[in-house]
């Protein structure tokens, strides 16, 4: 056996690291907001999910990065994720780059996970769009073997998730598919709310933004009841995807 094929070299998977499902937003409220339902959901049926976090949200209307890893932390405790990280690159100015792209291949390959959910491929804050190419191409360039990377001083092997879906945020977009989250829509509420600085507090003195309105979070639970109206469900969660998307039964689908 030669060195390169020595498995020995590569860096050890645990059961704690190893994800079914990596959800990954630019800011941190991003993944609550638009996939969290999904992910308690999937939680319930026994996979195992976690939170990428690409920036600290400081450059956010209200609040601070710390205040906001606060409140990603407080966040992950009420949705059941164990695993939650944040790689602090710089809000609003990280670049679709080599250096970007390389720290969240790193965190593929230390993860693992099967699926990933990112951003929205357009939206009206432009870091929505630019996060969600940029997690793209991480995990298509996370299955190139010859694009070595180490963790904890151990080579990395490659992986590549087997599909990349595109959690809606702001915009109306339209959907490829739904998720019916109706039994834990709120959960997914409590667990948005965890983030205070950012929402509706008629007491605060920090300048007004567009998620800080008063009926902000009622938009919030209206979007996911439009989005499984044509389902049948009481409130889903919608998804676009760049490929064809199969099934193996035509009665499956709602």
């Amino acid at each position: 056996m030669t060195a390169s094929n020595d498995s020995s070299l590569f860096a050890p998977l645990t059961p704690l690291h190893k994800l079914d499902i990596m959800a990954i937003g630019v800011h941190p409220d991003d993944v609550e907001l638009s996939c969290s339902g999904t992910l308690l959901k999937h939680l319930s049926l026994g996979k195992k999910c976690g939170i990428l976090d690409l920036t600290c949200g400081e450059m956010g209307t209200r609040g601070t990065g710390e205040l906001r890893l606060k409140e990603a932390a407080d966040a992950a405790k009420i949705l059941g994720i164990t695993v939650r990280d944040n790689l602090k690159m710089p809000d609003a100015f990280f670049k679709n780059d080599k250096e970007s792209q390389l720290a969240i291949i790193k965190k593929i390959r230390e993860y693992q996970p099967e699926i990933v959910l990112c951003n929205a491929v357009s939206d009206r804050h432009p870091d929505h769009a630019r996060a969600s190419q940029l997690v793209a191409e991480s995990c298509f360039y996370s299955g190139l073997v010859k694009y070595e990377t180490a963790y904890d001083g151990f080579k990395q092997q490659a992986w590549r998730p087997k599909a990349v879906y595109h959690y809606i945020q702001d915009r109306q977009l339209k959907p490829d598919f739904v998720v019916d989250v109706t039994a834990f829509v709120e959960k997914k509420m409590q667990a948005i709310q965890a983030f205070k600085s950012q929402f509706y507090d008629p007491t605060s003195n920090e300048p007004e933004s567009p998620i800080t309105v008063k009926n902000f979070l009622e938009v919030v639970k209206g979007k996911m009841a439009v989005f499984g109206r044509d389902a049948g469900f009481d409130y889903a969660e919608g998804f676009t995807v760049d490929r064809n998307i199969g099934v193996e039964n035509i009665f499956d689908l709602k």
